[in-house]
């Protein structure tokens, strides 16, 4: 759980950082990218981490700028990089806003009372695991996979070394 608002912007650091990495290697055909025929495609995914953002932040009273949940994701990838550099750096900067004793307050979020601590912990485990099904769908759009927690398949050949054995 978040202890500090200065803990969650290291956090926040280090995830957005890997997300911006896999944005980055989206093309604009990739963003058509289904994961099957009634589900969401990979751009859809892409731009539902972006608005989440701004999205979830607002309900907390922070003024994170961003595209709004129900808009229509763009065509163009770099579009999308943009947006998520927006909406990510906007949140690092407002969230300064709060103290640490403002982790404790309480929101309405979704129909639920969250507090603030929490709500931060379920941005960035929210971000992560659309993260995981983005990178299953660049995968399958035969696009490089960035590392994030450790060497993607593409990273130990430039190590000039064998990837461990699946």
């Amino acid at each position: 759980m978040i202890t500090s608002v200065h803990e969650f912007k290291e956090i926040w650091r280090e995830e957005s950082n890997f997300t911006r990495r896999a944005i980055a290697e989206l093309t604009d055909a990739s963003l058509d990218q289904p994961v099957c025929d009634d589900h969401r495609t990979l751009g859809r995914i892409s731009w539902h981490v972006i608005a989440s953002i701004p999205d979830t932040m607002c309900r907390t009273g922070l003024p994170v700028k961003g595209p709004a949940l129900d808009s229509t994701p763009p065509r163009s990838a770099r579009d999308h990089a943009d947006a998520y550099d927006l909406a990510s750096n906007s949140l690092m900067e407002v969230i300064s806003r709060w103290t640490d004793s403002d982790l404790d307050t309480v929101d309405d979020m979704f129909g639920e009372r969250w507090t603030r601590r929490f709500t931060l912990q379920v941005l960035i485990n929210h971000q992560i695991h659309h993260r995981g099904q983005m990178t299953v769908l660049m995968r399958q759009a035969g696009l490089r996979v960035p590392g994030m927690y450790g060497p993607a398949q593409e990273d130990w050949a430039q190590w000039n070394m064998s990837p461990p054995t699946v």
